[in-house]
């Protein structure tokens, strides 16, 4: 792409202060033509870039116009391409990687550096997740509406959205966009989307960015207590934190906090089996009671 190529090329003046346009060619892979382009295109958009004829001649960047190059330091570097990985990790391309490399050109070292830190953002749907991504991204670069069967807990509907983020929040993907149906911006989660197809094209907005704080997304509106053995303390900690319970003098453990709605509270507290008891709040404890029968007089008949 000819802006990764005209970062790369900044990256290479920055390290090596004066280049020749057959190295830069080489470099990137492409011809000498398409460099000295890249060179006017750097200097319309403000870049002074400077050459010079001759045997010793090449490009640089003048004098007194330099960017200080300890602005990103080998720490920092290395922080970017952990980043440029984990995107790779869904792209199911190099791009990312390949882009760090011209970013470093010259600086090789910062490549071999710390990869002790790895982040995979795809999912165990990995094979079904990447071409959604890709489409999506495609769709938002080129501003065309998308298409798709989206299935959810109120039921399954058919959506017509304005692509215009790719978000990777609470451990999933969201694509971010105006939704025809809804006549409002929404966030709609790529594992619940099937049939994706591009659109036509449409004229963008001015875009809000979605607030992703817990009060808005997952606002408390129900406060409860629940008892639960001690054998399931690694899951508080791991779904709610060390603060959110106290330890009894038997040995069980008092949970406290906040849920969206009642069908949440339910089958959390369902979910470990007889190994948790809701205490408050009271009326509660009648649904639980009915859910889990419910659960009973199934498999009942069923036997």
């Amino acid at each position: 792409m000819k802006l990764d190529r005209m970062i790369g090329i900044l990256s290479v003046l920055l390290q090596k202060e004066k280049v020749t346009a057959p190295y830069l060619a080489e470099k990137f892979e492409v011809s000498r033509r398409t460099i000295n382009r890249d060179i006017e295109a750097l200097c319309m958009a403000g870049i002074p870039l400077v050459t010079e004829p001759g045997a010793n001649g090449g490009v640089s960047i003048m004098e007194g116009y330099k960017i200080d190059r300890t602005l990103l330091s080998t720490s920092d570097m290395q922080a970017i391409l952990a980043g440029l990985r984990s995107l790779d990790s869904v792209s199911g391309t190099k791009r990312y990687a390949q882009l760090m490399e011209k970013l470093s050109a010259g600086a090789s070292n910062l490549l071999a550096g710390d990869t002790h830190i790895l982040i995979d953002l795809s999912s165990w749907y990995k094979d079904t997740l990447s071409p959604k991504i890709e489409l999506l991204h495609g769709a938002i670069l080129s501003g065309r509406k998308v298409s798709f069967s989206y299935f959810a807990p109120g039921g399954e509907s058919e959506r017509v959205i304005e692509p215009y983020d790719l978000v990777f929040q609470w451990a999933g993907w969201y694509v971010w966009g105006w939704c025809g149906t809804r006549e409002d911006f929404r966030l709609f989660k790529l594992g619940r989307m099937i049939g994706l197809k591009l659109g036509e094209a449409f004229e963008k907005r001015a875009v809000p960015f979605p607030d992703f704080s817990s009060e808005n997304v997952f606002p408390a509106r129900l406060q409860v207590k629940v008892k639960v053995r001690p054998e399931f303390k690694w899951r508080l900690i791991e779904e709610y934190g060390p603060d959110s319970f106290s330890i009894k003098p038997d040995g069980t453990l008092l949970f406290s906090g906040g849920f969206t709605d009642k069908i949440s509270v339910i089958t959390w507290v369902v979910s470990f089996g007889d190994g948790a008891e809701l205490l408050e709040p009271e009326e509660l404890r009648e649904d639980v009671r009915a859910f889990a029968e419910g659960i009973w007089r199934k498999y009942l008949t069923s036997i």
